[in-house]
């Protein structure tokens, strides 16, 4: 397939058995393309931490079908939500997530998007693990990869009429197509770190959860209507290559010292210790002119991550696969055309997710006292009565705010 052909369906390898790689393998295979996905890793991912489908990801998992089968695990009107230091006060404050959105986010772990995109992939979609690409050359009518298996090193070429590269912050396709790491991630200066409790930390119901706001540091227990909580914490940090020199539950202690941490925070960081799985990283946006390149194309975190911090991550990367499915399915023109459009029709939402991951980073880490002081207030604000409705009209005529949940293939049809 000439990429200034007309398009016609074809073998596609989709890099990467994520939220973005599978909603991108089930759109296209709906659109008559013919996908292997392959993975690293030696298996789909079983674990994760808390994520939000916003509106914007519940209009693709509507469009890709599977809507009705993602768990909703938000909190029920019983859970409450706490503000807390180190010296064991609290204070009644409202869930990260506890905004005026319609629809409303659902609350879930990363895991319950992976297992319903995973049971929805067709039956003739082929999955490899233990596989990653080393290789990716292009000509006039294709796309030849060399693929190696981890374990015993064997390698095969073979040969495609599109890639689509969906594995995540540091993608390997994207390096041997687009160009090294360092051309395209940009460190917000911020480390994180999430996993899943073992048990309801003292002092809280089943379904309450709590922050702790310190200056550059923070840590957020998120509840759920029937699953253990999990934990995050969020810090500053002005040397990010060094945060990785020693353990990270080492770092953890040290960042948030000195002891006496408090209970919630000793409790959740003797936890975070013990943890078989954890996730240790920084917050890091991805930016690039151009998601594609021939006929290879990057989708979710690998083009456009916009960071935890925005809570769009996951949301995104549904949209996008969902959105690039639709665009080359109604295509008149060629492939580079058809890609070219759904970077145009796609970017505007990116862009506005990434302004939001940048916002939220500062609302989730506060860099001093003020901020400490303001964030309460707003969240006093969001308690309110009087103020919430008020808040809520404010919060909407905010762009960024607003795409949040919107339904990017609807939006942009016309366009």
């Amino acid at each position: 397939m000439n990429a200034a052909a007309p398009i016609t369906p074809g073998k596609v390898l989709v890099v990467g058995l994520g939220i973005s790689g599978m909603a991108t393998a089930i759109r296209l295979r709906q659109a008559g393309w013919e996908p292997t996905i392959v993975e690293r890793a030696p298996g789909r991912r079983t674990e994760g931490y808390f994520i939000a489908t916003m509106g914007a990801g519940q209009a693709a998992a509507r469009r890709l079908g599977v809507l009705d089968d993602l768990p909703d695990r938000t909190p029920g009107p019983d859970g409450a939500n706490f503000d807390v230091d180190r010296d064991g006060n609290s204070r009644r404050s409202v869930g990260i997530f506890d905004i005026p959105l319609d629809p409303r986010p659902m609350l879930q772990l990363r895991g319950d998007v992976e297992d319903t995109l995973f049971t929805a992939l067709p039956a003739d979609v082929e999955v490899r693990c233990q596989t990653t690409p080393t290789r990716i050359s292009q000509d006039d009518d294709g796309v030849d990869v060399v693929l190696r298996n981890t374990v015993t090193g064997a390698e095969t070429t073979e040969r495609y009429e599109l890639v689509v590269g969906a594995d995540g912050l540091r993608s390997t396709v994207r390096s041997l197509v687009f160009g090294p790491h360092e051309q395209y991630l940009h460190p917000l200066g911020y480390m994180i770190a999430a996993f899943q409790l073992s048990r309801v930390p003292a002092g809280l119901g089943p379904t309450d959860g709590a922050m702790q706001f310190e200056v550059g540091r923070s840590l957020i227990v998120y509840p759920f209507a029937d699953h253990l909580p999990t934990a995050l914490f969020s810090y500053r940090t002005e040397d990010i290559d060094a945060e990785f020199a020693g353990s990270p539950v080492d770092r953890i202690r040290e960042v948030y010292g000195p002891a006496p941490y408090g209970e919630l925070l000793e409790e959740v960081i003797i936890e975070f210790g013990d943890a078989e799985s954890r996730l240790f990283d920084s917050a890091t946006q991805v930016k690039m002119d151009s998601w594609h390149r021939g006929r290879v194309v990057l989708v979710g975190d690998s083009a456009w991550c916009p960071t935890l911090y925005s809570g769009m991550g996951s949301s995104s990367g549904m949209a996008g696969g969902q959105l690039l499915g639709d665009v080359l399915e109604n295509s008149s023109g060629s492939l580079d055309d058809a890609l070219t459009e759904w970077e145009r029709r796609m970017r505007p939402y990116t862009d506005a997710y990434q302004q939001a991951g940048l916002l939220g980073a500062q609302l989730f880490t506060p860099g001093d006292k003020k901020a400490i002081a303001m964030r309460r207030g707003f969240m006093a604000a969001r308690r309110s009565r009087l103020l919430r409705p008020v808040l809520a009209l404010l919060l909407k005529a905010i762009p960024s705010f607003r795409m949040r949940n919107a339904d990017i293939a609807a939006e942009t049809a016309a366009a």
